[in-house]
């Protein structure tokens, strides 16, 4: 069974992360959508919120499982049994913030990362663009999956 782990702090979840997720579907018989804990950074949405908005955005998809972790990717992905990270790409600097990564998970854990590029559509969107948006009373609603849309 091919497994990947899709980390992320999803605050909050966007049509850009729902994009790669679906398309990562085709190539994963099962996809952990795994909302990292870093007690350091401030968050929008808290972690329960996080969480919902990822369940209820795919509570119809038996592949999908939503967790949370702490740690490093690479760790849980072992212990889940994860054979691949997924990661999702809207442009150069990604690329080069996301290379560094792979470079050191496959270093510390022999762990591939398959990257996907964002759907031009919604290469332009990212959590904290919707994030600001939200606290600036504008309408964010294109911007997410309909469970976000509850502020």
């Amino acid at each position: 069974m091919k497994r990947a782990i899709f980390p992320g702090s999803f605050d909050p979840i966007t049509l850009g992360h729902y994009d790669i997720i679906e398309r990562g579907l085709t190539l994963f018989d099962e996809v952990f959508l795994a909302i990292g804990v870093n007690a350091d950074k401030k968050y929008m949405f808290s972690l329960e919120e996080r969480k919902n908005f990822l369940e209820e955005t795919f509570k119809d998809e038996p592949k999908i499982k939503v967790v949370t972790y702490k740690g490093l990717t690479v760790d849980f992905a072992k212990k889940n049994d994860c054979q691949f990270i997924l990661r999702g790409l809207r442009n150069p600097g990604d690329f080069e913030f996301e290379k560094a990564i792979a470079h050191t998970n496959r270093k510390l854990a022999e762990i591939e990362t398959v990257f996907l590029l964002t759907s031009s559509g919604k290469s332009y969107i990212s959590s904290s663009i919707v994030r600001d948006v939200i606290r600036n009373n504008g309408d964010y609603t294109g911007l997410v999956p309909k469970a976000v849309r509850v502020k």
